[in-house]
């Protein structure tokens, strides 16, 4: 009988590490940045200095649009001198020229690109602070 519980016991403990273990891979796998109901794709990015709210919309091939919000670590606006966008395609390496972001208001800026093929992509964003302060962060993106 002691048998019997002992194995009981430890089938359960091994079903919970599978069941823990799988927790864990279907958080780790899934990318950073999530589609949203109206077809865009939505991802935040950050690092010790800086965080961006990055909206691709629409979030399929074809020409999109690229929208940044700015923040500092404390979640209050902040103002860039320059951003520039990277976009690198994983599955082929193809990496597309940088595009310098337009300004939009004190911490948001935009971006157009021509377009954009179904599949993984790489999203870059440069931001320069200040002359001596710059900033580089990069991020999975999905396109449709």
């Amino acid at each position: 009988m002691k048998q019997i519980k002992s194995l009981m016991s430890s089938n359960r403990t091994i079903a919970g590490l599978v069941f823990a273990m799988t927790a864990l891979l279907s958080v780790a796998a899934t990318p950073l940045a999530a589609a949203t109901d109206d077809d865009s794709f939505f991802t935040h990015l950050h690092t010790e200095k800086a965080m961006a709210n990055v909206t691709v919309s629409p979030g399929r091939a074809g020409p999109v649009e690229i929208a940044i919000q700015l923040e500092t670590t404390d979640e209050t606006p902040l103002s860039a001198k320059a951003v520039s966008v990277t976009l690198v395609d994983t599955q082929t390496g193809r990496k597309l020229a940088p595009v310098e972001a337009s300004r939009d208001g004190e911490d948001g800026w935009r971006v157009k690109v021509a377009q954009l093929t179904p599949g993984r992509w790489t999203l870059g964003l440069g931001i320069s602070i200040s002359e001596a302060d710059h900033v580089s962060v990069e991020s999975p993106i999905l396109i449709k």
